[in-house]
């Protein structure tokens, strides 16, 4: 399918066809924009906070933010959530890298806001964390995060892991959200064919 002579998908002012394949790939640049614009900013807010936590927060001491539920203290993980998979650092590196390309891909592939917020969200966290785990010691690739934020006794996160959560959360929304409008226009239907 050809677009006319701007490139644009005939229909649709805000899609471009990229003819990468027999079936093209409509891309909405302020889509992808916006996505990257989430990410970018995740990025930053994930690094700034893990900057001002190095300056300012230590490992031995944990200050209180909401009791013992909610505090701040200095962590380095080299592994994921509850440090699982912390002798494989070099491997959660490959599969953070795999994924943030992954991401930015779907995010030429957003079809609506509220999905690029989400390719956003989870691009900027997993971008957030992989800069740790490429740049931060012991070495490249094998780079353990910066954590700072101590939920109770049970671990310690950062806000890209904060991130991530609410993208998956906004993720798991919108797709019930659409699977329910879609119920309802079947039965919609349902009733307009009785």
């Amino acid at each position: 399918m050809t677009g006319p002579a701007d490139g644009r998908a005939p229909g649709n002012a805000d899609a471009v066809v990229i003819p990468a394949n027999s079936v093209g790939v409509r891309v909405r640049p302020r889509l992808f924009l916006l996505a990257v614009a989430v990410a970018a900013s995740a990025v930053l807010i994930d690094q700034g906070t893990k900057a001002l936590a190095l300056a300012r927060l230590s490992q031995q001491n944990r200050i209180p933010l909401f009791g013992d539920w909610l505090g701040l203290q200095l962590a380095f993980n080299p592994g994921t959530v509850m440090s699982l998979g912390s002798g494989s650092t070099w491997l959660l590196t490959l599969v953070a890298a795999a994924a943030s390309v992954a991401l930015l891909i779907a995010a030429t592939r957003a079809r609506a806001a509220g999905w690029a917020v989400v390719i956003g969200l989870l691009l900027g966290g997993a971008v957030g964390n992989l800069l740790d785990r490429l740049l931060a010691p012991p070495g490249f690739g094998v780079g353990h995060v910066t954590d700072f934020l101590a939920y109770g006794n049970l671990f310690i996160g950062n806000l890209a892991d904060v991130l991530i959560g609410v993208g998956v959360g906004l993720g798991l929304l919108l797709y019930l959200l659409g699977a329910q409008r879609s119920r309802d226009g079947e039965r919609r239907g349902a009733a307009v064919d009785a």
